[in-house]
């Protein structure tokens, strides 16, 4: 699509991206650090990967109001900026031997709790730079944008990693959110915010706002359980998928890189179709259909088994759900935007993630469990049985 959508656009695209390519370098920095510099039980890198989010998302579910009623970009920079100096607080206490356990919680916590604000502050900001009908070319170029990061990252911070370290991917990421924020200084042009009654404080019900108006919107309520359900499914089984193939099947880590990198670009492909796509066939019907497919393919994992069959299984079927991903993921995006008023945009989009994440963290306990009693393969194919179902929620015409 040719669509030009001005340079206040882009300033925001290329903060957005500089800052998802260095999270994506730094994947899986945290639990390295925990295992090979603070030497930490299973018990305590599980637990560093579920508790900080989930505890983030608890945190930022009161952030929505504030968001709101204040001007977008400030919110973006200062968010940027406590993500700057959480990280680089990593390499700063390793250098001077003083890094804990506890350090890298509390950071887990606070950037999870800070990027929570990001995305809500940026989606409301986004409504306001951009027409109501190039929205979904915009979602499109971010979700693009994502799934390049998803496939060069952790192979770039692999090698970053083998070459100088866990810790220096973390500083890594400190600067991308710096060169975030020094980006979205750049754009010029007015800003949104909510109007405030200064004479009327924040009260408790006010957290509840974004939730209420999901809940009174049926178009949102559906996509909203529908997102929620399908991306908590999926992410319970990616700790199972990584025992299953590097633990049980004994997969080379380069097999396994190639096994999460080489589908991602499938998410480039569909995120970049997903307008056109619209434009000919109609959005309901492209959301309906990408919808259903990315809920039928991952039991496809259930048939994955060792050797080069099953590296095979596991590219054509993540390259197939994630392409769908690609095409759906921009349609509800911006169907989610264009449906709640800028007043509320913030909120709704901080209630979304906030419990989006709470969920993902509850159904990786739960499959971790699952998968305990049984084995990976068995709550991994529970989890696509489930998968098939959650289209039943999508909206109807």
């Amino acid at each position: 699509m040719g669509v030009r959508l001005g340079r206040g656009f882009g300033w925001l695209w290329s903060a957005y991206a500089v800052s998802t390519g260095g999270t994506w370098i730094a994947f899986g920095a945290f639990p390295l650090i925990a295992v090979g510099v603070l030497h930490s039980s299973a018990f305590a890198v599980s637990l560093l990967g579920a508790a900080g989010p989930a505890v983030a998302a608890v945190v930022a579910f009161s952030l929505g109001p504030w968001v709101e009623r204040r001007a977008k970009r400030p919110v973006m920079i200062a968010m940027d900026l406590i993500r700057f100096v959480a990280m680089a607080s990593v390499p700063i206490a390793y250098a001077l031997g003083l890094l804990s356990y506890g350090q890298l919680l509390v950071v887990s916590v606070v950037s999870g709790t800070a990027s929570i604000a990001f995305t809500a502050a940026s989606g409301a900001y986004l409504k306001h730079l951009v027409r109501s009908d190039h929205l979904l070319v915009a979602n499109g170029r971010f979700e693009a944008t994502s799934w390049v990061a998803t496939a060069a990252g952790p192979p770039l911070g692999g090698a970053l990693i083998g070459l100088l370290g866990p810790v220096i991917t973390v500083l890594a990421d400190a600067l991308s959110f710096l060169l975030s924020a020094l980006g979205v200084l750049r754009i010029r042009g007015g800003d949104v915010a909510a109007p405030r009654n200064r004479s009327t404080r924040l009260r408790g019900a006010d957290l509840l706002t974004g939730w209420r108006f999901i809940l009174r919107d049926r178009v949102l309520k559906r996509l909203f359980l529908n997102s929620i359900l399908v991306s908590g499914l999926i992410m319970a089984t990616v700790p199972l998928l990584s025992v299953l193939l590097l633990g049980q099947y004994h997969f080379p880590a380069w097999q396994y890189g190639l096994a999460f990198g080489i589908p991602a670009l499938g998410g480039f492909v569909g995120a970049r179709l997903s307008a056109r796509l619209v434009n000919r066939y109609g959005r309901h019907r492209v959301m309906i259909v990408s919808g259903w497919l990315r809920s039928l393919f991952p039991l496809g994992l259930a048939f994955v088994r060792p050797g080069i069959a099953g590296l095979l299984t596991v590219i054509i079927v993540e390259g197939l759900l994630i392409t769908c991903m690609g095409i759906f993921n921009p349609i509800y995006a911006t169907e989610r935007l264009q449906r709640t008023p800028a007043d509320r945009t913030a909120q709704v989009l901080s209630t979304w993630s906030a419990l989006s994440r709470l969920l993902q963290a509850a159904l990786m306990v739960v499959w971790g469990m699952l998968a305990t009693l049984t084995s990976p393969l068995t709550a991994i194919t529970v989890s696509g049985v489930l998968l098939l179902a959650t289209p039943l929620l999508l909206p109807k015409r």
